[in-house]
């Protein structure tokens, strides 16, 4: 049997694996690079009143955040992924340790310092780093270096390994507590096994399950949890209650994305609206009604448009993706992108609670954009490379 170190000396091969620059992973990098820069504009345009002066200072951070995400993309497109696959399990234990850090009731607050009730930042000076964007990355690798010749995952009983891989980050960022990253493994986890094969009928029993459990698991959650999902159904009912509360950043988020109509406001009109009409977290998590103010429903659509190319690119590039290994890291990759965009703009919109969960590309935040910026070098990484045939074909199964 070769070696881990023979195998990974063989990946090199150029017998084996052909490297080309002509792949779908380029709409994934377009795509990414328009976003960056309309939040680069939308972070100005929430923290400038007048259209005059120097750019706001978040808008500076966050071109140099891109700037260090370019260069955090391309690193990870270098080295060969399945070489990465075999450190994953390093960079998930150093995940792991990241997560119990913050939750270390003694750590001085220079370091971890707690924000809105949760312990979910590291203080590294430069910019501050939340564990729980390294963590989706680490889960993702594990999980598809794990599922990549196995197919334990078509019983169910063996759904209970990856449900374990992905409970431990989930639990430790609730214990943060940090629902909304938490939430984002769940549907990147049953993304990952459908690529894998993984019995529909499986499941869809563990969501009715999980469905039946759900009121069970309601009284333990905090209460300004509760109290954001019992705003949401009074809101849902027609109802203003909280509109100075509660449900005061999800109303002012409606308005000022209505503010927009169609075809948005003059750059003036929307700095002026944002400016007397006070929304939280602008910048950051209310960052999709801030573009909506400036360019409208069509505008938010374009944003939309945008990500759906985002995505098209990484299916497209799954797609192609001959190696089982490949193709799970992609389409992983790929559903945390898109649990997040669903979530940001349902609660922009009024449709979701309020989680703390950022728009991908677009809101204010290094540790985000750095984390989104590797997930494109990921899918990049998988896209340039292609195996030689013979190869073992990926998933499938003769009672398919």
């Amino acid at each position: 049997m070769p070696s881990a170190l023979t195998r990974i000396m063989a990946l090199g091969d150029e017998g084996r694996w052909k490297v080309s620059l002509l792949h779908a992973g380029w709409l994934c990098v377009l795509a990414a690079v328009a976003l960056s820069l309309i939040g680069i504009y939308a972070i100005d345009l929430s923290q400038r009143p007048i259209a005059q002066g120097p750019v706001a200072a978040r808008a500076k951070t966050q071109t140099v955040f891109l700037a260090a995400g370019l260069v955090a993309a391309l690193i990870a497109a270098l080295p060969h992924y399945r070489l990465i696959g075999y450190l994953s399990w390093p960079v998930m234990l150093a995940a792991l340790g990241l997560l119990v850090f913050v939750l270390i009731p003694f750590v001085p607050e220079s370091i971890v310092r707690p924000r809105n009730g949760a312990r979910s930042w590291i203080d590294l000076g430069l910019f501050d780093l939340q564990p729980s964007e390294v963590a989706k990355i680490a889960f993702v690798l594990v999980l598809a270096h794990y599922l990549r010749f196995r197919k334990q995952h078509r019983t169910f009983t063996g759904l209970l390994t990856p449900g374990i891989i992905a409970f431990v980050p989930i639990g430790l960022i609730m214990l943060q507590p940090d629902l909304g990253s938490a939430t984002l493994f769940v549907p990147a986890l049953f993304a990952m096994l459908v690529a894998a094969g993984a019995k529909l009928r499986h499941l869809v029993l563990i969501v009715l399950i999980a469905a039946m459990a759900a009121p069970a698991a309601y009284p333990l959650l905090r209460n300004h949890q509760k109290a954001r999902i019992e705003a949401l159904w009074n809101q849902m009912q027609g109802s203003t209650e909280g509109a100075d509360g509660i449900n005061y950043q999800s109303l002012k988020a409606q308005t000022l994305a209505g503010a927009g109509l169609w075809t948005g406001t003059t750059d003036t009109h929307a700095r002026q609206l944002l400016e007397y009409n006070y929304l939280p977290e602008a910048h950051n998590d209310m960052v999709f009604s801030v573009i909506a103010t400036r360019f409208g429903l069509l505008g938010g659509l374009a944003v939309l448009a945008l990500y759906f190319v985002y995505i098209v690119g990484a299916i497209l590039v799954a797609g192609a993706c001959k190696d089982p290994m490949g193709r799970l890291i992609v389409v992983g990759l790929a559903a945390f992108i898109v649990a997040q965009v669903i979530i940001n703009v349902g609660m922009n919109l009024g449709l979701l609670p309020i989680i703390g969960i950022t728009l991908p590309f677009v809101s204010a935040g290094g540790s985000s954009m750095l984390a989104v910026w590797m997930m494109t070098g990921l899918i990049t990484n998988v896209a340039m490379r292609k195996p030689e045939p013979p190869f073992r074909p990926a998933f499938q199964w003769e009672d398919d």
